[in-house]
């Protein structure tokens, strides 16, 4: 495996840019059942005194059921090489395609040492994918619906034309992985 370890605290990038433009993929689930999907909306900060990743995932996504099953997922993180295979994955959906095996990207299981939670099964791992340059593992620690009630800035409604809202995801950083 090409991923070690990483002090996530010595990151040196620009947060915006690397979700924004880079995209990431959201993985959740185990070893043998998980889902991906593309993301370019979310965030990482400090919530609560604790280095934390904001993720946000319709419910009509084949990822949510697995991130609704899952105390882990990972942020997966990948050079610009890989900008098709994070289309696909944006762009398919898990319930009808391998996307792995159509995107070409490699599953790895990432042991969390010392993770204070696990998936549904207790297991303490994240799937994320060997091609990835950075990778982040999060336990969730809240979740909340997005409600078209709560919109001070109305404008924002058009992201949401099938008013799909997304289920917003906070998740405590636990452990980091880079090339």
């Amino acid at each position: 495996m090409s991923l070690r370890q990483y002090d996530w605290r010595n990151l040196r990038e620009n947060v915006f840019s690397l979700v924004s433009d880079g995209w990431m993929l959201i993985t959740a689930g185990e070893a043998k059942s998980w889902n991906t999907m593309t993301a370019s909306w979310g965030g990482l900060g400090e919530l609560w005194n604790r280095d934390v990743a904001l993720v946000f995932v319709r419910p009509t996504r084949y990822t949510y059921g697995f991130m609704e099953g899952s105390a882990l997922f990972s942020l997966s993180f990948f050079g610009e090489e890989h900008r098709a295979a994070l289309s696909l994955c944006g762009s398919t959906s898990g319930r009808d395609t391998d996307k792995a095996a159509a995107s070409g990207l490699t599953p790895a299981i990432l042991p969390i040492a010392g993770a204070s939670g696990g998936d549904a099964a207790g297991g303490s791992a994240v799937v994320s994918f060997e091609e990835a340059r950075l990778v982040l593992a999060c336990r969730k620690v809240y979740a909340a619906d997005i409600e078209e009630a709560q919109f001070i800035d109305a404008g924002l409604l058009e992201n949401y034309p099938k008013k799909d809202f997304h289920r917003m995801y906070v998740g405590a950083i636990e452990a980091a992985w880079s090339k």
